[in-house]
Parts: structure tokens; C-alpha cells; sequence
């Protein structure tokens, strides 16, 4: 069986003290595996941002393990905490995230550059990058200059870059109509499978099931059933 990319077991996690305590995630086991679109779906307050936070080590949880490229997290501090991001998880965000005074390539770049890739060479991952999502043309444009779904397709390709073996996307169809969200989730899909990297997408858009490998549902801090689709009708 092939080794899961992200393991979770047992994630507790508690915000605040006292009598304002909150357990937002009681006791989560999930298993991210390689070459899947997995959909993380519930209602809004029903844990799904912070299981993405904990799951790409942005949240320490409060009891539990995670296990991410076969790393255990549990014991490293802040540092190598963030080495494991940058190494292992790329993260897509519904808001895009880019920076308005930086091209697209340079967006892309800039994650290379924190990671202290050679200039001439975090270029090239990034051209590469921009085509793999299909906007090559736009690697000089300002985020000003493209639409909602370009500017998407330049997230993606930023996750990319890195080579990462978890991509994890929160809402990245919300700000998008319902052809660019299509054309945005087949290509999360076809990442999953071409790069076989374990993509997680948070998401309450129905429209979104079509391309899933698999749909976990989560309510009031736990998961509360998981499926699989008969078939994947993605228009890829």
C-alpha cells in the first residue's frame, strides 16, 4: 500500500482558557494519500480551516500526531516546523494571496528565492511552473492586469513550485464563477494524478464534487462520514 503523505491521528485542537474553551478539532484521523483529490466539506464553524492549519503545520495541535512525508512533527520546534512547509506542502488560499507590485513569474519566484534557490535556476522552476497551469504568456503581467482565474492559476503555480508533496487549497473556487472554478478544480486534479501529490481542497461548493477522489465531511470538530465516488465525470 502506498505510504500516506499526511498522516493525522488522534488531532485534538483547543483555543482559548477556562470557560470560553473551545475544542475545535476532537480527535481527527485522516490519511492524505499520493495521486488523490481528497474534499474536505462542512458547514462554516465546523472545523474545516483549522484541520487545513493543523494539517500544514501553521497550528500546533493540542493532542495528536502528524506525520508528513514520513516525518513525525510532534517534537520540532518553530524552525523546523518551517522547514516542512517549504519543503513538503504547497498551500493555495481562496484570496489568492499574490503580491500586487511583483509580476507573475516573480510571485512565483519569490518562494524559490525564501528557499535560497540559485536566480537562473528559481527562473526556470517558475516559467515551468506558469506553463504547467497554463498561463505562460502571463509570467510578466501584474496581478492587477489578470482575472480572478489567472490570478488562481499563478497561486497554483507558486505551490507548485516547490515540488511540494501535499498541496492544500482552502475555498480555491469561492471567489471564482462556475466555468474558471471548474476549469481551476480539473486542474488541482489533474496535478494530483499527473504529479501524484496529495491535494487536499476545503471547500462548501458543490460544484467541486465532480473532480474529487474522495469527499471526507467534517461537523462540530469531527469527521463524520467519508466517500468515494463511483466515477470522477471531471471535463479534464
Amino acid at each position: 500500500m502506498t505510504d500516506a503523505a499526511v498522516e493525522a491521528r488522534g488531532i485534538v485542537k483547543t483555543r482559548g482558557q477556562g470557560a470560553g474553551q473551545i475544542t475545535a478539532l476532537k480527535g481527527i484521523d485522516l490519511a492524505l494519500m499520493p495521486g488523490e483529490l481528497t474534499l474536505l466539506m462542512g458547514p462554516s464553524g465546523s472545523g474545516k480551516t483549522t484541520l487545513l492549519s493543523v494539517l500544514g503545520c501553521i497550528l500546533t495541535p493540542t493532542m495528536g500526531s502528524i506525520t508528513i512525508a514520513g516525518r513525525a512533527t510532534r517534537d520540532l520546534d518553530q524552525e523546523e516546523r518551517a522547514e516542512v512547509r517549504r519543503s513538503h506542502i504547497g498551500f493555495v488560499f481562496q484570496t489568492y494571496n499574490l503580491f500586487p507590485t511583483l509580476t507573475a513569474k516573480e510571485n512565483v519566484q519569490l518562494v524559490l528565492d525564501i528557499r535560497g534557490t540559485r536566480a537562473d535556476k528559481a527562473q526556470r522552476i517558475a516559467a515551468n511552473a506558469l506553463a504547467a497551469v497554463g498561463i505562460a504568456d502571463k509570467a510578466a503581467s501584474f496581478p492587477r492586469d489578470m482575472s480572478g482565474g489567472e490570478q488562481q492559476r499563478v497561486a497554483i503555480a507558486r505551490a507548485l513550485a516547490g515540488s511540494p508533496s501535499v498541496i492544500l487549497a482552502d475555498e480555491p473556487t469561492a471567489a471564482l464563477d462556475g466555468c474558471t472554478g471548474r476549469s481551476v478544480m480539473s486542474l488541482l486534479a489533474g496535478i494530483a494524478k499527473e504529479r501524484q501529490s496529495a491535494v487536499l481542497a476545503v471547500t462548501h461548493d458543490p460544484r467541486t464534487i465532480p473532480f474529487a477522489d474522495r469527499i471526507v465531511h467534517i461537523d462540530d470538530g469531527c469527521i463524520v462520514s467519508e466517500e468515494r465516488p463511483q466515477s470522477t465525470s471531471s471535463p479534464r
